[in-house]
This record gives C-alpha cells, structure tokens and sequence, in this order.
C-alpha cells in the first residue's frame, strides 16, 4: 500500500504543523550546508575551520541531526559561503 505524502515528512511522521515547518527547514538548511561542503571538497576538520565552529557541530550536519542545530545557527553558516 502506497502512502502519499502530504509534501513534509515531518508532518507525515505526526509532527505539528510549527514544529514540522521549523524541521523541514532545518532540513533544507542542512542540505546547503552540505552541498557548500562537498563542493569545495572540504572535510569536517576544513568545514569546521571555515565556518569557525567545531567539527562535532559539523558532523551533526552531515549527518542529518536536525534536532541538534537551529535554523539561526545554519542561517549563520550559510551566510558565511557568500552565496556560493
């Protein structure tokens, strides 16, 4: 039996409506922050010294703990890439 999303999968798995939003942005953020990762071919030591955090903050981004970041930390990295 085929399950149709209803486009957020925070909201899908029972989330509210706030809380499932604030995930599902997360989650976005997380993917960036990913992508500008990957792209200049950094590891979480380099990534960590770019975006000056710790390298335990970065792991939890790479590896998708949305629970343990906020989305003003991730706004906060993202701008540090210059929109790249």
């Amino acid at each position: 039996m085929a399950r149709i999303s209803k486009g957020n999968v925070f909201s899908d798995l029972g989330f509210d409506a706030a809380e499932s939003a604030d995930l599902a942005l997360r989650a976005y953020l997380m993917a960036e922050v990913r992508t500008f990762v990957e792209r200049n071919g950094l590891n979480q030591t380099s990534a960590a010294k770019f975006f000056e955090t710790s390298q335990p903050k970065i792991s939890n981004i790479i590896n998708g703990k949305v629970h343990e970041v906020s989305s003003d930390f991730l706004v906060g990295l993202l701008a540090k890439t210059g929109g790249q």
